[in-house]
Formats: structure tokens, sequence, C-alpha cells
């Protein structure tokens, strides 16, 4: 008997060994059958890092809008500052023709003024002599001629010398060029030879008048003063003709013809409005000291509201093409090169959207010219609003990683 159950207990420690042994099986696979650990699941790949998906209401939250691209009319531009100013001949520099002293002034600055009218009147003693050499050269180009007549006659009568007819001659056309000489210098100062002629009264003032009508500049003269010729005494400018006059680098000139638009804006004019212009003359010959080219442009329409010596700052648009275009809303910068959002499908509820490479151009009214890194049609629907909600959602989930 006692033979017997050693066979046996033989046999339970073999069975108590086997079940011990297959207890780390099922511990390394999860307290699962072997057979079914072989049959899990691989790890699923890592997300898409330029797509993003939200639901609808969140589209509505953030006031996300979807379009595709547009076709446009986009400009390059030149950017150029310069002035508000007048042509050379719609500004006036008076001065007086002769020294004098200032009797009166008649003018303020900012004043309009007619042409022809009297600024300022100047007195001197030098006025009274130039009318008296007048009066004097008439009287004697006068008493010449009559001496003129009488040597004729004795010429033709053959009783006179020819010398004597000669020397007559020459004597009255010496005192006429005289005459007309101090006459032209009389009209000069604004001295009425008629009046003279007629009268023989001679004035101590003379007027100052303005040749052209328009505003007062400056008045640089007061009573009292003495007043040379080169002194400027009073500036009147005519604001009929404005037009801008721009600085253009020497890198930009070649790009600059006539005829093309300018955009440009007038510090304290209606809030900043964009007002415009057009090219009618550029320069031929640098500013040696700034390396700039002028430009002048004709303003559109006429503006009466801007003031001569005004600062502008303008863009010469330079060219044109039809290109790709999105509002400024549907980029999202980063740096050289910049982003839009596509959208590639709908699952469960929520939208999905795939960040695009494009490079773009100056934003010009809102909207920007694009130039798409990789293959799209123009029916693509893309965010035109609501791209940095979108950039947003993107990096949060790739920060949750």
């Amino acid at each position: 008997m006692k033979n017997m159950l050693k066979p046996l207990a033989l046999v339970v420690s073999i069975s108590a060994l086997a079940a011990c042994g297959s207890k780390p099986d099922t511990a390394a696979k999860g307290g699962k059958p072997a057979g079914q650990a072989s049959k899990s699941t691989a790890p699923a790949a890592p997300a898409n890092p330029d797509q993003v998906a939200v639901s609808a209401a969140q589209m509505r939250a953030a006031g996300i809008e979807l379009g595709s691209f547009e076709r446009q009319n986009m400009t390059t531009e030149v950017q150029a500052n310069g002035s508000v100013e007048v042509p050379p001949q719609n500004r006036v520099s008076i001065t007086a023709i002769q020294g004098g002293y200032v009797q009166t002034v008649a003018v303020l600055p900012g004043e309009h003024v007619a042409a022809g009218a009297t600024v300022a009147t100047l007195r001197s003693p030098e006025y009274l002599t130039m009318q008296q050499q007048y009066l004097q050269s008439k009287a004697k180009v006068r008493f010449l001629t009559e001496d003129l007549e009488r040597q004729r006659i004795l010429d033709v009568e053959d009783v006179g010398a020819k010398r004597k007819l000669q020397q007559a001659r020459a004597d009255f056309a010496t005192e006429q060029a005289t005459l007309r000489a101090t006459a032209a210098q009389l009209r000069l100062l604004g001295i009425s030879v008629a009046r003279l002629d007629a009268t023989g009264q001679l004035q101590n003032s003379v007027p100052l008048t303005t040749p052209i009508s328009g505003y007062v500049k400056a008045v640089n003269i007061n009573p009292g003063q003495y007043v040379n010729p080169q002194d400027v005494l009073v500036e009147v400018l005519n604001r009929d003709d404005l037009h801008l006059e721009l600085k253009v680098f020497e890198k930009d000139v070649a790009q600059v013809k006539l005829g093309q638009k300018i955009l440009f804006r007038v510090q304290n004019v209606d809030r900043g409005e964009e007002l415009t212009a057009r090219v009618f003359l550029v320069g031929k010959a640098f500013d040696d000291n700034a390396r700039t080219v002028r430009v002048h442009a004709h303003l559109e329409p006429e503006r009466r509201d801007l003031l001569p010596g005004q600062f502008v700052a303008a863009r010469i648009q330079t060219a044109g093409a039809r290109v790709r275009t999105l509002p400024e809303s549907a980029l999202i910068q980063a740096g050289d090169l910049s982003y839009v959002f596509r959208r590639v499908g709908q699952d469960s509820g929520r939208t999905a959207f795939r960040r695009v490479r494009v490079r773009a151009g100056q934003p010009q009214h809102g909207d920007v010219a694009v130039t798409v890194l990789d293959p799209l049609p123009d029916t693509t629907q893309l965010v035109r609003r609501g791209a940095y909600f979108l950039d947003a959602e993107l990096r949060k989930g790739a920060d949750d990683e």
C-alpha cells in the first residue's frame, strides 16, 4: 500500500509544477489567455500635424467663414514721400526795382489779393530824380527835333554844312534813346509816364503790385524799413494748380512711368482720407545728396483744401496683374511664408481643416495676393475668416501631445 502512494504523489507534484509554470505567461499578457493576447491591435498612427478638426458650435463661435480664391487686379507699388507744391509760375516773390523806404504795407499773410493789387508803397528821393531826368530829356528831344529840321532845310538849300546836319541827327538819336530808357525805368518802378507827360507832376512814392492773384504767404517788411533790390518783400501763392512733388529713390526710378496712379495721404485732411493723383513728369537727373529723382503728379480731382508745403506719404502703383487673392483675415503669418486653412472633410459632426503653405504679397485694401506652393484649384473651400482660431486650436493640440 505504501509503495502504491509514491507514484500518485509524483503525478500530483508534476501537475502542480505545470500549473505554476503557466501563471507567469498569463500575468505577462494582462491576465488574458495566451491565445487572446496574440490578437491585440497595433498602436495607432500619429495625427497629421497640419490638420485640425472643430465642431459646428466652435465654428459659429469663432465666426469662421468659408469661401474660395478671388481673382483681382493687384498692383506693385513704389513708396515715396514728398509735399504738396505749386508750379514756379504760381509763386511770386515781390521785390523793389530800386532801393527805398517802406511807406505803407497793404496786406497781411493769408489774405487773398487780385492780380495788379498794391501790396506796399515805397518812397525815395531817387524816384524824384528819375522823373526829373525824364522831363529834361523830353524837353531836350523836342529842341533837337527842331534843330534837326532846320539843318535839313539848310542842307536842301545848300547853305549849311553837311557836318552840322550829321551832328544834329546823332544828337537827336542819342537823346531819344536816353528818353526811352528813362521812361522804361519809370514804368518798372510803377510810375505812370502818361500821367507825368500830361500833368508834369512828380510823385515821391511808388506802388509795389502783385503780377498774379493768390494768397499772401509772407510779408517781410514794415513801414520805415529801408529795402534793397535783392530783398524779398512779399510772397504770393496761387493755389489753382496744386500738384505733388515726390522724391523717388534711385532703385525705384525705373519702375515709375507717366500716367501711373498714385495713392497718398495728407495729415489732418478728412481723417487720413486716401487721395489720388497721376504722374505727369519724371525728373531726368538725380539729387546728388539724397540720390533721389523728383516726380510730379496732378491731383485727381483737384483739391482746394490742401496747402502748399504739406507733407504727403505716397504709393505709386507701377504695375498690375490678375492674381489669386484672399482677405488678410485668411492668412497666418509665419516668417517668409504664410499659411491658409482648407476644408478637407467632415466626420462625426466635426469639420477637418488642413494648413496649406502660401507666399503672400503686400496687402491692398484688405486683400492679399497669394501664391500657393502646393497646387490647389480655384474652387477649393478655404477659411476666409477665423484662421487664427484654427491656428490656436492646432497649436493647442500640438502642446497636448
